[in-house]
């Protein structure tokens, strides 16, 4: 049984992609109360709320550790401050690796946390005693009418890599060492579109506008699919 534990857990993208590839969600953490009820919706497990007010100490141990910390401190979108803007909270997610201690741990984030930010990401997970790797896949290559670019970090215990490297020679990547290709030709990008999707792109049908809720939700949202496929990877790579 392969567990994990799910921060600014949102309405769920990345729990429900991870459990598709056959992990087992054992909690969540979600501040926003629209959010939270969502999620209370589909997942019967121990929720918390405001991540700076959870003692880790008493948080069950799982062996994966998931989530996407808020991306407004990196985003081309926004002011782009990065440490400086009070909702840059990788403090937190790295104070529950260093509490919790799970083998693996999975970041996403915006492409702008490579140039602002990532430093600090790598460095922590470094000094917490985990390697790292790292890729950026868009929602596109798995079949989403939008690009939805995306950087996802997948660590790993210094520990828990000497033993595979009878397996996997020092120096390679284990958990990226597949890489997912989208298709490069409009025309096929556009036989995958997934058929739940409106014709017009960036609109949702049924919906007034983007300023409400469930759009905003959905907007912060995860690929499933694209966790799925990250999900095989890490399970892949830890039954080795």
């Amino acid at each position: 049984m392969f567990t994990f534990g799910s921060l600014f857990a949102g309405i769920g993208g990345i729990d429900l992609g991870l459990e598709r590839a056959g992990m087992i969600c054992r909690w969540q953490v979600e501040v926003d109360p629209f959010r939270q009820a969502v999620l209370a919706k589909h997942w019967d497990v121990p929720r918390y709320s405001d991540i700076r007010e959870v003692d880790f100490e008493q948080v069950e141990k799982v062996n994966l550790i998931a989530g996407g910390f808020p991306c407004q401190p990196v985003s081309t979108a926004g002011k782009m401050l990065a440490q400086d803007d009070p909702r840059w909270l990788w403090p937190e997610f790295a104070r529950a690796i260093r509490t919790l201690r799970p083998n693996f741990v999975l970041v996403e984030n915006v492409p702008g946390l490579l140039v602002r930010g990532v430093g600090d990401v790598l460095g922590d997970l470094a000094a917490c005693g985990y390697d790292a790797e790292w890729q950026m896949l868009p929602a596109a290559a798995f079949g989403a009418p939008h690009i939805r670019q995306r950087l996802w970090i997948v660590a790993y215990t210094h520990t828990w890599r000497r033993k595979v490297y009878s397996y996997i020679p020092e120096g390679e990547a284990i958990i990226f060492s597949r890489r997912y290709t989208p298709p490069t030709r409009e025309e096929d990008r556009r036989k995958n579109w997934w058929s739940t999707e409106p014709a017009l792109v960036r609109v949702v049908h049924g919906f007034p506008g983007r300023v409400d809720r469930r759009i905003m939700a959905l907007g912060d949202a995860a690929v499933p699919h694209v966790v799925e496929w990250v999900g095989r990877q890490i399970l892949r790579a830890a039954y080795l």
